[in-house]
């Protein structure tokens, strides 16, 4: 469900597992949209320092991860009846911190990586704080949207991978650019 499959079964047709998934990669390409938008705002940018297109994804795709993570032990929690009213509070607390902190870690890791690749402290730093921002976006999404999706009687098995990847690829593409636009003067 996680994939957006619904209750498809592998002895399903063709047309009804076409019919199970159509609708959630509709969404996920109207979200992909999204993203591509905010990375328009930044073209006079990205073209002034072609590094910064080579260094997006990064950032865009650990937040997904990091989201995708804390979305999954969401929906386990809520499937399981293991999420309730006494314990929300300790497990959004959790996934902000963990998020917040592997955004520190893999910062870290990836602005020593892109000072390095790029010959550029200021580049590293600017990726190291955008992956801050969109792995703290990740932890707070990915509890946030499967909680709200599951109030609004929405299951949060098949429609939360599309809202997570949309926080955390317009968070991680809007961070990255516009920090880095303001670092090197480029807005």
């Amino acid at each position: 469900r996680l994939a957006g499959v619904g209750d498809e079964e592998i002895s399903d047709n063709v047309w009804d597992a076409l019919r199970s998934r159509v609708t959630w990669l509709m969404v996920n390409l109207v979200t992909a949209v999204l993203a591509s938008l905010v990375i328009a705002q930044f073209d006079a940018t990205i073209s002034q320092m072609v590094a910064l297109a080579v260094l997006m994804p990064i950032v865009a795709s650990m937040g997904g991860n990091a989201g995708t993570q804390a979305m999954t032990v969401t929906v386990r929690a809520l499937s399981t009846k293991e999420l309730d009213r006494f314990n929300i509070r300790r497990l959004i607390t959790r996934e902000v911190l963990v998020g917040a902190l592997n955004g520190v870690i893999f910062a870290l890791i990836i602005g020593v990586v892109a000072t390095v690749w790029f010959s550029s402290p200021l580049l590293g730093g600017v990726i190291g704080v955008a992956m801050v921002i969109n792995m703290f976006a990740a932890g707070v999404s990915g509890i946030l949207i499967p909680i709200a999706l599951d109030r609004l009687n929405i299951d949060p098995a098949v429609a939360s991978t599309a809202f997570v990847t949309t926080v955390t690829d317009v968070v991680g593409f809007f961070a990255f650019l516009w920090l880095a636009g303001l670092a090197f003067g480029l807005l």
